[in-house]
Order: C-alpha cells, then sequence, then structure tokens
C-alpha cells in the first residue's frame, strides 16, 4: 500500500513568516515544513496522526511584494477578572477590544503567485510509546487514515480554511493521484539553491496529567532547493502522543 500524499496547493499570496524578524513580517522565500503540516491537518487532522512532510516542489517563480496592513498592538488577556479565563466561567461577561485604540500599520514583505507540491505521509501514534520510541507507520489504520484525507481532498473539503501562513491568504488545493500529472517545476529552479537556515518545526512538551503546554522548542535545518525540490530531513525530534 502506498502510505503517502500528494497535494498541490496554490494561491494568490503566501507570508512564511522568519521568526529573526520582530516586527514587520518578512516570508521565507518558499513554503515551511511546518506551514505544509498546517495545510494537510487543516483538511484532515485526528489526534492519533501525525503528518510527516517529506518534499516541498516550487512550481512558480519565487516572487515577492510589499503590503502595509492594519494590526492591533495588544491582545485581551487569558488571566485577571477581566481575561478569557474568567469569561469561561462567567457566561455573562463579554469581551471586547477598542480596534480604534489598538490600531498599528506593518508593512510586511510576502511572497505572490505562488503554488507548491507538498508530498507527505502519515505515523500513527501510540499512546504506549515510551519517551524516544517511534512509531511505525505500517499498520492498517495508516491506510484508513489515508483513504479518508484523500476523499475529503478530492471533494474540497477542509475543517477549516487551509492558509498561507496568515488567514487572509487562502490555500487552493487538488489532490494529485496519478504520477503523470505531476506538474513540473518552474525552470528558473534549475541547479541546486542554498535557501539558508529554515523553521522545520516546532516541538512541544505536555504535561501528560493537564495536558498543559510547558514548553516549546523550536527546530531550524539548512534547506536546499535542487531543481526545484525541497527534501525535509527527518524530524530531529521524538514523536509522541
Amino acid at each position: 500500500m502506498n502510505y503517502g500524499i500528494t497535494l498541490k496547493v496554490s494561491g494568490d499570496y503566501a507570508l512564511f513568516s522568519r521568526p529573526e524578524m520582530k516586527v514587520e513580517r518578512v516570508s521565507y522565500d518558499v513554503m515551511t515544513p511546518s506551514a505544509a503540516r498546517g495545510v494537510l491537518e487543516a483538511i484532515y487532522w485526528k489526534p492519533q496522526i501525525r503528518w510527516i512532510i517529506d518534499e516541498i516542489h516550487v512550481l512558480n517563480p519565487i516572487r515577492f511584494t510589499n503590503i502595509r496592513r492594519n494590526e492591533i498592538s495588544s491582545k485581551i488577556a487569558i488571566k485577571g477578572g477581566s481575561g478569557v479565563n474568567a469569561a469561561m466561567l462567567n457566561p455573562e461577561m463579554h469581551l471586547s477590544m477598542d480596534v480604534s485604540e489598538n490600531r498599528q500599520q506593518r508593512a510586511s514583505l510576502l511572497l505572490k503567485d505562488v503554488a507548491y507540491l507538498i508530498k507527505a505521509h502519515i505515523v500513527v501514534l501510540d499512546p504506549r510509546m515510551e519517551k524516544g520510541d517511534s512509531p511505525s507507520p505500517e499498520t492498517e489504520a495508516v491506510g484508513k487514515h489515508l483513504e479518508m484525507f484523500k476523499r475529503r481532498a478530492r471533494k474540497g473539503q477542509a475543517f477549516q480554511q487551509p492558509y498561507f501562513g496568515c488567514r487572509e491568504f487562502p490555500v487552493r488545493f487538488e489532490l494529485i493521484e496519478n504520477e503523470s500529472e505531476l506538474p513540473a517545476t518552474c525552470p528558473d529552479h534549475a541547479g541546486e539553491k542554498d535557501l539558508g537556515f529554515m523553521l522545520h518545526d516546532i516541538e512541544f512538551e505536555q504535561d501528560r496529567a493537564t495536558l498543559k503546554v510547558k514548553s516549546t522548542t523550536p527546530h531550524f535545518f539548512r534547506a536546499s532547493m535542487r531543481e526545484g525540490v525541497i527534501k525535509v530531513p527527518q524530524l530531529p525530534f521524538p514523536i509522541r502522543a
């Protein structure tokens, strides 16, 4: 059984923000593996599975554009007498924010006219795994989850609208089921190009008793694009249920 999927995604704009840019948003040259995983999870996700990105194919030329957007400079507090936690306990309490007092304009350097191929596979998480173990994809459950994903992707269904970095930039997606239907990469990407360090994924450490996230650790890798294809290395941390 083929345990992988190939999905074509495209959009008018994309913003895969570099974490080293503190105020103004600046996009990576291409989609990051964590952003690709987010697109797949928006279409189909279950707590028992984890999407692993294998390759990202860049189909269109890499082109940037500048825009200026209205954003807010603060957010509603979680704790405190007027925070989110208090509102959850008191149904008569209504949270609000005056946007006119918190509005600010920020410039963004983003991508335009983007299209990618995402090649990925599923691993099934076993809650009985000990720390440091790796799940095996060779189970019947993998095929079941893949078929459900393919069925949803064929119909254009998604749990939530997938997007390229920001919700303002929605994703159009199409399932590729035959290798003969694979679109060619852009000829501009001939040869090899060093893309520098790129965010691979974020490791979450969770308290098993309370299910609260104790810490988050970002992991990076040295991305290289050869003939328009980025081969994503194995995750540098164990996958835990």
